[in-house]
């Protein structure tokens, strides 16, 4: 059996605790090694499941750990291009939280060092990873649901703590951001397509970032409308519509929290289908799929091109709503 991949993570708050650091821990073929944090109180709940955790003080000293193949990076979004850039030249694979970037072309440069230094870099697409998702792309390309013509996504949760990183524009918050993402990229994952024109934006702004944000796309073919908010009920939904039936997914992107992972197939005759994944952990996965691109074994699921793809998306949408 070949050696784990030895992970380290930048930072130690609430995502990568209570999320991301268990996965890594729990993945088959790897190993949680390192964490960079301010303080060594910050480490102490990675060390209560991950003993023998290696802490660093300093971001620096986690990449030049010789111990550490692979960091993982989920610091705010205006950090994340520099520390993979640096995490990369130190010789270290890179996995880096969703939006690798601010802007679609600052991911250029990551993609070329990536390509220069032959490691393998990416985003945190963690949806990529779970067995709903492929099996929905699937339906849809099979023609389960006939020609496709509308996708309806919906990403919303209530963050009263307007001090939180994600309502700071200079650190890159804003709702589309943090998970416009999602249903934009769920819904290019889904159809192997990209849109083709930003038809509508109704976008409520908040300390300079978007709290609300209503967008409609046309794609080849069929027409998209996401609703992302940082300041509404927490809600979450994919709808394709096709001319013969529906696929419903009732916990798209936080499967197992949120709700269980379902993908429900109507057809025009009323006949119903449905698909459940109760104890599909697509953080794990995700850690897992990472590690068999390290060594070799098979291409990750979600490359930087895609986020690129997505990023160009949001851009694009910003755009439309300031003219």
């Amino acid at each position: 059996m070949s050696d784990p991949v030895r992970w380290a993570i930048l930072g130690a708050g609430k995502f990568a605790r209570e999320h991301m650091g268990p996965a890594i821990h729990a993945a088959s073929g790897a190993q949680l090694a390192a964490i960079g944090t301010s303080s060594a109180e910050k480490a102490a709940p990675f060390q209560a499941f991950a003993p023998g955790i290696a802490v660093h003080l300093d971001y620096d000293a986690v990449l030049a750990d010789p111990d550490v193949d692979v960091v993982y990076i989920p610091l705010p979004n205006h950090l994340h291009i520099d520390w993979a850039m640096k995490a990369l030249r130190a010789g270290k694979h890179v996995l880096v939280e969703k939006p690798v970037g601010l802007h679609a072309d600052q991911i250029d440069p990551l993609i070329a060092l990536r390509d220069e230094t032959g490691l393998v870099a990416s985003e945190a697409f963690m949806i990529a990873h779970h067995p709903q998702w492929h099996r929905v792309r699937d339906m849809i390309a099979d023609g389960a649901i006939g020609d496709l013509r509308h996708v309806d996504g919906v990403f919303t949760y209530n963050n009263p703590d307007l001090s939180n990183v994600r309502f700071d524009a200079a650190k890159g918050g804003g709702s589309l951001p943090d998970i416009g993402v999602y249903t934009i990229g769920a819904t290019r994952l889904a159809t192997a397509q990209e849109p083709v024109a930003i038809t509508h934006t109704d976008i409520d702004y908040l300390n300079g970032v978007d709290v609300t944000a209503r967008v409609s796309a046309r794609f080849d073919g069929f027409t998209a409308h996401w609703i992302t908010a940082m300041n509404v009920h927490e809600t979450q939904f994919m709808t394709f519509l096709g001319t013969d039936g529906r696929i419903t997914l009732t916990a798209p992107f936080n499967a197992g929290k949120y709700g269980e992972a379902q993908v429900e197939l109507v057809m025009n005759d009323g006949s119903t289908r449905l698909e459940r994944w109760p104890t599909q952990r697509q953080y794990v996965t995700q850690v897992e799929a990472f590690g068999a691109s390290v060594r070799g074994a098979a291409p990750f699921a979600w490359t930087l091109e895609e986020a690129r793809a997505t990023q160009v998306v949001i851009d694009a949408i910003y755009a439309a709503d300031k003219r």
